[in-house]
């Protein structure tokens, strides 16, 4: 073996450890606020709680990966609700509530002191609800948001989650009697995430 391909195997195995050196595995644990409501229809915005897990695949010095499985719970408040009752027409309101267990794939791309932005894709599998019609049971989200993270590993979040697929039976939940909202028969997930979370191991 020439001394040429020698060196090229001695810089390769050491580039390799180097690389492998550079990434790491930090678990944690998240949790806040949520501030959701469904789209095209006359409701209130619902507060409410999220809480979950995750782990940072940290693979270069500003960039991670991280997956996450949180509990989510979301829906809309004060939903109005036209329906016929012998022959009379009436109006119920009625706070929606659906709770899903999402999986999702965080991007986070790190800069200056601990600023990071985050973004990403989720998989919503629906656990509880007290909808009486509903269009599909798991839904499809994608994830944006920023960050500041501190030098112990405590960071404070907060998040857009945008659902992708309709999630309301419109032929249930209609309002046709209401001039200032539109209804629509495309409902999907519309969800804000203030919260903190943390990764054991500091730096």
């Amino acid at each position: 073996m020439s001394f040429k391909n020698i060196a090229v195997i001695v810089v390769s195995f050491f580039g390799l450890q180097q690389t492998q050196a550079q990434v790491s595995f930090k678990p944690g644990l998240r949790g806040g606020f949520t501030f959701s409501t469904i789209s095209e229809m006359h409701a209130n915005y619902k507060t409410d709680f999220y809480i979950g897990g995750f782990g940072v695949i940290n693979i270069k010095k500003h960039y991670a990966l991280q997956p996450e499985i949180n509990y989510i719970r979301q829906g809309s408040d004060n939903v109005a609700r036209n329906y016929y009752e012998s022959n009379t027409e009436r109006v119920e309101h009625r706070d929606l509530q659906l709770g899903y267990l999402s999986f999702s794939i965080i991007n986070k791309f790190t800069f200056g002191p601990g600023i990071q932005i985050q973004f990403g894709p989720a998989l919503d599998v629906l656990v509880n609800d007290n909808l009486a019609k509903r269009e599909s049971y798991n839904d499809l989200a994608f994830i944006t948001g920023i960050a500041y993270r501190m030098p112990s590993g405590l960071t404070i979040e907060g998040r857009f989650k945008k659902g992708a697929l309709d999630v309301l039976d419109s032929d249930y939940y209609y309002n046709e009697r209401n001039d200032h909202y539109l209804f629509g028969s495309y409902n999907t997930n519309i969800n804000f995430q203030l919260g903190i979370s943390y990764s054991f191991g500091g730096k």
